[in-house]
């Protein structure tokens, strides 16, 4: 995938590197992601700023006939991708989460958030959003900072953004997004896959 191909939000195609670094990074963040998507055994799930769906079409093959919703904002280079994801029981769909859900209270049994929270300004309205549309749980990934940015100025990118990805407006240590998540429901897992931080949220 070339730099004219790749979505808006992404700053590269880290599904499909070829880079064996990049590589097992990404085979150590799917591992732990599928071990939490196993421990919520949800029905149905909603995909927050599913990107190119991915991870929403492997979820929609495991759930069966289960429900499976990805959202994300208008963008022909994703609206491209997802029509080469076809599923019955999957559905993507474009819209800005910023400004609400389109859902009733408790419609997916898990809401997921993978790499998305740390590109929207203000994240616990998003986070509350998910977590009223969840009957049972909240799947959510993050960079794990400021090890991330440590990371970035060590290979030497983005430098004179002292290490920050373009487009990240939000930047927390484990502590911090465990916190912000407990005011929704009871953390039940954390994983450290290296370079990030994953947590199942049981919601009240």
């Amino acid at each position: 995938m070339t730099a004219a191909t790749i979505p808006t939000g992404n700053t590269f195609d880290k599904y499909g590197s070829t880079n064996p670094v990049v590589r097992r990074l990404m085979a150590g963040f799917e591992r732990t992601l599928d071990e939490l998507l196993r421990a919520a055994d949800p029905r149905s799930i909603l995909d927050i700023g599913c990107g190119e769906g991915v991870l929403t079409e492997r979820w929609a093959a495991r759930l069966g006939d289960g429900r499976v919703v990805g959202v994300d904002l208008p963008d022909p280079k994703l609206a491209a991708h997802w029509q080469r994801r076809r599923r019955a029981n999957l559905q993507f769909r474009e819209l800005d989460v910023t400004a609400g859900l389109p859902y009733a209270d408790g419609e997916f049994g898990l809401v997921c958030a993978t790499e998305v929270l740390e590109h929207v300004p203000e994240p616990g309205r998003v986070i509350a959003e998910m977590a009223r549309v969840a009957s049972r749980h909240l799947l959510v990934s993050v960079p794990h900072e400021p090890l991330w940015r440590v990371l970035n100025l060590a290979r030497g990118a983005y430098l004179t953004e002292l290490g920050n990805t373009p487009g990240h407006v939000n930047h927390w240590t484990r502590r911090g997004i465990a916190r912000l998540l407990a005011r929704h429901g009871e953390v039940v897992a954390v994983r450290a896959p290296f370079p990030w931080t994953q947590l199942l949220v049981r919601v009240d």
